[in-house]
């Protein structure tokens, strides 16, 4: 093997990072209903205490492709508090990382029907290589010897959320401490830290009937060096029980989602992403499955403010 393990892995790892678009956080297309993984300041927004789980198969056809799994829970804490917790896993290839955050949000009251939040995450993250599932074509290195190595760091996230009844604007930065990522006790000297994130995400409700409503929403995504990534989704809500959506992802994708709330309590949702880039040669595309729960919990006073910062 002429490139020790040493050399190996920071290369191994930044192919583990930079999957899903060089983001280090799970890549997610059904991004209004996990909202509190891309801003902590939405904990709290909205008048309900909420559960909801992601299972996410990437690049189905593709061998390693990624494979991730999110639960995330939020509730409204008296009149202007919110809390929240996350936990995700991604899979891609012989890497693993798992993170798990807590959440606490202040809201301020601007007018009747306009808040503004603050949001800050605090949690771990854990980067595996499973060295059994690496195989060298050139040689055998020792230093493999087939072991699972890891690290856990901390990681912190801060987060605004400006909204009213009718739309929505935020902000967030994730990997605040930008901690850095090492497999040996004697590469505490390591280049690879937590690369900084950026997103801002948006939408407005335009109240087509009684019954009808149309939601365009934006979630920007951004890490240095790479391009920005923009999904911009269209969303049909009839009765707040059933929704069809659609997302245009820059440079990667076509989504399709639908979606049933039943009785205000349960949801499941479903999108599949459509590849257009050249993975599509060899990838059927991507299934995404959403599953919540949801239960009313009445805010002081009786109308909260922007009680529907993002539709759930």
């Amino acid at each position: 093997m002429n490139t020790p393990l040493r050399s190996l892995l920071p290369a191994v790892v930044m192919c583990f990072v930079t999957v899903s678009v060089a983001q280090q956080l799970p890549q997610i297309t059904q991004y209004t209903s996990h909202d509190l993984l891309y801003n902590p300041a939405v904990a709290g927004s909205r008048p309900l205490f909420e559960m909801r789980s992601a299972h996410r198969n990437q690049w189905v056809g593709i061998q390693d492709a990624p494979r991730t799994f999110l639960l995330g829970v939020t509730t409204p804490l008296g009149r202007n508090m919110g809390l929240g917790g996350m936990l995700y896993t991604d899979h891609v290839g012989p890497t693993r990382r798992t993170g798990a955050q807590a959440t606490y949000a202040y809201h301020l009251k601007l007018t009747s029907r306009v808040r503004l939040g603050f949001g800050l995450s605090f949690g771990l993250q854990q980067f595996l290589i499973d060295g059994a599932k690496i195989t060298f074509h050139d040689g055998w290195d020792p230093l493999m010897d087939g072991q699972l190595r890891g690290r856990t760091v901390a990681d912190a996230t801060f987060g605004v959320l400006f909204y009213h009844d009718d739309w929505w604007v935020g902000a967030s930065a994730p990997h605040l401490l930008r901690n850095r990522i090492w497999f040996y006790d004697e590469a505490e000297n390591s280049m690879s830290r937590l690369a900084g994130h950026y997103f801002a995400m948006g939408g407005y409700r335009f109240h087509l009937s009684d019954d009808l409503r149309l939601e365009p929403s934006f979630l920007l995504k951004y890490v240095a060096p790479v391009p920005a990534k923009l999904d911009m989704t269209a969303t049909i809500r009839y009765k707040e029980q059933v929704w069809l959506g659609a997302t245009y992802r820059t440079n990667d994708a076509i989504c399709l989602m639908v979606g049933y709330w039943l009785r205000r309590t349960f949801q499941f949702g479903y999108s599949y992403d459509v590849v257009t880039t050249n993975l599509n040669r060899y990838s059927s595309g991507t299934h995404e499955v959403m599953l919540g729960i949801t239960f009313d919990k009445a805010r002081p006073p009786a109308k909260a403010a922007g009680s529907a910062a993002v539709s759930p």
